[in-house]
């Protein structure tokens, strides 16, 4: 029983670490028409506000993975979780501009050490099988929910406390579980057979990624063949291009290649990015038709997300029957199906308001949703060695990452080339607005219905989860 009640703990500081980095994806785009006043952002340097953290999380993902495996998953937990809380507080106190960026950076940094090392801790506490897989369920449930949430919990904290909460709340609970994941998480490192580390490998793939994801970033607004975005793009192609050339040549490479041959990790994070480039923009463009075109408050905006978290939340709860009955290639291929339907549903939206098809629109988006985040997760950790862990989860995230960047800007550059408009769609009249959404909504149910073509790419795997499930069964 009180083995039961610690993995009880850990999973909800596994569960509350998820939620927080979630509700940090969300939770700033209500503040900062607020934060553009008090602090004085120009139009073009408000979007860095966002990108900071983009920017730093995507671009070091693969280095947080194996400082995971290597220095332990527990202690880079800790030191993660304290970045996020000081980069969280000093967003709370700061006065100007720059350092609102600099702390946005400095949550990024905790983010990307937490991210994997969350996940790899859930692997290794938790035993492969129905333990598992319940495990993930929770820990992908708060990831959805945090989604959804953030943009209602930051119209609440805005309208009442001002945008200052909206950094300040994560302080208490990063404190919270500083002080308890000592007491509830077992420790877990790779034993180090070599001093040898692949220090060429992690500069050449960090400042790679940071080079991409600045460009994927930058492109949309400033051209994508503009000198101020192309030659940083281009260079952090190049050095991805020589990274690939030193893991091949190092003798303990940062992504060992036998990961890159595990069929598996390869299509869950390519369901991821495609996850990602679909469900991950959704929030985006109907955050923008529920304030621009409807001119709902930013509180009734967060409101009108409340069906797609609480389906989400009620698909979590299904989600090992699922495995069981149709494997996991079949249940994520379900939920990008129902992705797809739900986004063709809410295309009925109008420039009068269409609150219906949003709300059954959303909810089956919602099931979908969780059906495909928690299996993906779920996939990416077959046939994973325990000292890879980490890296394999630095992996999958960075998929969805770049998944997020590149497909709003895909969609972006054909909503623009479609209905030849060139801007934000923020300075779109409603009409327009409106379009550009209905337009975006089915770009992404293509994009969901790839990720089904995908997902299917898993299909050997279905008699091994099965396997493993009824095995923990018994």
């Amino acid at each position: 029983m009180e083995k039961r009640q610690f993995k009880g703990l850990a999973l909800t500081l596994l569960a509350v670490s998820q939620l927080i980095l979630a509700l940090d994806y969300t939770i700033i785009f209500v503040g900062l028409p607020s934060i553009a006043t008090e602090l004085g952002f120009s139009a073009n340097s408000l979007q860095w506000v966002v990108s900071a953290f983009s920017l730093v999380y995507g671009g070091l993902l693969l280095i947080g993975g194996r400082l995971s495996d290597l220095l332990g998953r527990r202690r880079m937990f800790m030191i993660a979780t304290a970045l996020f809380g000081f980069g969280s507080l000093l967003g709370g106190l700061v006065n100007s501009d720059i350092m609102l960026i600099v702390a946005r950076g400095i949550q990024g940094l905790g983010g990307a050490l937490l991210s994997p090392a969350t996940l790899s801790l859930i692997m290794s506490n938790f035993e492969e099988g129905k333990e598992r897989n319940n495990a993930m369920s929770v820990w992908a449930a708060m990831g959805g929910v945090g989604l959804s949430l953030g943009l209602l919990l930051g119209g609440f904290l805005t309208n009442y406390f001002g945008w200052e909460a909206i950094f300040l709340v994560n302080v208490p609970i990063t404190i919270l579980v500083l002080l308890l994941a000592p007491v509830a998480l077992q420790e877990s490192k790779v034993k180090q057979t070599t001093r040898h580390y692949d220090l060429a490998g992690t500069i050449t793939v960090t400042v790679g990624m940071i080079l991409v994801v600045y460009y994927l970033i930058q492109s949309p607004l400033e051209g994508w063949t503009n000198y101020a975005t192309i030659i940083p793009g281009m260079i952090g192609l190049c050095l991805l291009l020589l990274f690939v050339f030193i893991e091949k040549r190092t003798k303990e490479p940062l992504i060992p290649s036998s990961l890159i041959r595990i069929r598996s990790l390869i299509s869950a994070t390519i369901c991821a990015a495609l996850f990602s480039a679909s469900f991950g923009t959704l929030y985006y463009f109907l955050t923008l038709y529920t304030q621009e075109v409807l001119h709902y408050s930013a509180i009734q905006s967060g409101v009108s997300f409340l069906p797609l978290t609480l389906s989400a939340l009620v698909g979590s709860k299904f989600i090992n029957r699922m495995i069981n009955l149709i494997g996991i290639a079949g249940t994520m291929g379900t939920g990008m199906v129902l992705g797809a339907i739900g986004f063709i549903i809410v295309t009925q939206l109008t420039v009068h308001g269409s609150i219906l098809a949003m709300i059954i629109g959303t909810i089956i988006i919602g099931l979908g949703q969780a059906f495909v985040f928690t299996t993906m997760f779920i996939a990416a950790s077959l046939g994973i060695e325990m000292k890879q862990q980490g890296v394999a989860s630095a992996i999958i995230n960075t998929g969805q990452q770049i998944g997020s960047a590149v497909g709003l800007a895909v969609i972006m550059a054909i909503v623009s080339a479609t209905l030849n408009t060139s801007g934000s769609l923020e300075h779109m009249g409603n009409d327009l607005l409106t379009e550009a959404v209905q337009m975006a909504l089915i770009i992404e149910a293509i994009i969901a219905l790839i990720g089904l073509l995908v997902a299917f790419t898993l299909k050997q795997k279905k008699s091994n989860a099965l396997v493993t499930n009824k095995t923990a069964h018994k």
